[in-house]
């Protein structure tokens, strides 16, 4: 796409939205994840809890695991189980052992989450291209690409950390998406995602953030879950999340994907002011 010399501000229409996976796009409640790695830890001798497992979420998946044996509760056990502190090769080891469990389970956490497939219908009918970044590497992300394409999603670019120097907080995999999508500047791209790391990413990037509150890891409920609660249990349990998604930046939140069509509206207006990310 040929564009012509910028001079000042970007005040033109947005031109990309770079979806997170689970927990945003798919995977409602962020479960697969979490699953892995309590089930990896314990094969270890390390019994976590799930919020131990949930509290690292967004990061590339070796620095999740890394972060969670970091942790003071998590570590104390590991040095009394194994009479030394967790080591590099133990992190290695661990990595290589949920890889190969996401890999056998991930498509089975391939389901939609509500509003999803009509977001990304409305965000191709005003011509944006569809980007992803996720903490999967590419293995376990070929595993999910097939299951999310027969329920009828397909981005244009997936890029995962084993891509790119690194994973998220950095925003390796945002430019990345942005040379495979051929767009810029980043005033014209989202990031739309469900944890402080995703929020983050698209800051370092330059670019428009959009939280997923109801969906996605922080309140770690299924869609069944969340329908089981009433208007004020569930409003009461998003309030914390969303404070946090905030603080850490996040232009807007919202509870799910069905609302990012208006806040993409919302976006283009501040764009046409001569506001930037």
């Amino acid at each position: 796409m040929h564009q012509e010399p910028r001079r000042g501000r970007y005040t033109g229409p947005l031109q990309a939205v770079i979806f997170d996976w689970a927990g945003t796009v798919v995977d409602h409640g962020c479960f697969a994840p979490v699953a892995v790695f309590v089930e990896v830890f314990k094969q270890n001798g390390v019994h976590i809890t799930i919020d131990q497992a949930r509290a690292p979420m967004g990061l590339e998946k070796r620095d999740h695991i890394c972060a969670i044996a970091q942790e003071p509760a998590a570590a104390q056990q590991w040095q009394a189980v194994h009479g030394r502190p967790c080591e590099e090769a133990d992190i290695d080891r661990m990595y290589a052992q949920s890889v190969t469990a996401q890999i056998a389970g991930v498509a089975d956490y391939a389901e939609l989450t509500p509003g999803a497939l009509a977001a990304v219908a409305a965000c191709r009918e005003r011509g944006l291209k569809i980007g992803s970044s996720t903490g999967y590497n590419r293995q376990v992300m070929a595993a999910l690409l097939p299951a999310a394409a027969e329920r009828g999603y397909i981005p244009d670019s997936v890029v995962c950390p084993s891509d790119v120097p690194g994973g998220r907080p950095a925003p390796w995999m945002m430019y990345q998406n942005a040379m495979n999508l051929g767009v810029y500047p980043f005033a014209a791209v989202v990031k739309v995602g469900d944890t402080v790391p995703d929020v983050v990413e698209g800051l370092n990037a330059g670019a428009w953030t959009v939280a997923v509150s109801q969906t996605g890891n922080e309140l770690g409920l299924s869609a069944a879950e969340v329908a089981s609660l009433d208007e004020a249990a569930l409003t009461a349990r998003l309030a914390p999340i969303e404070a946090r998604l905030r603080q850490a930046g996040a232009h807007y939140v919202i509870r799910s994907l069905a609302d990012l069509p208006a806040t993409l509206d919302q976006i283009e207006a501040r764009l046409r002011a001569g506001e930037q990310p």
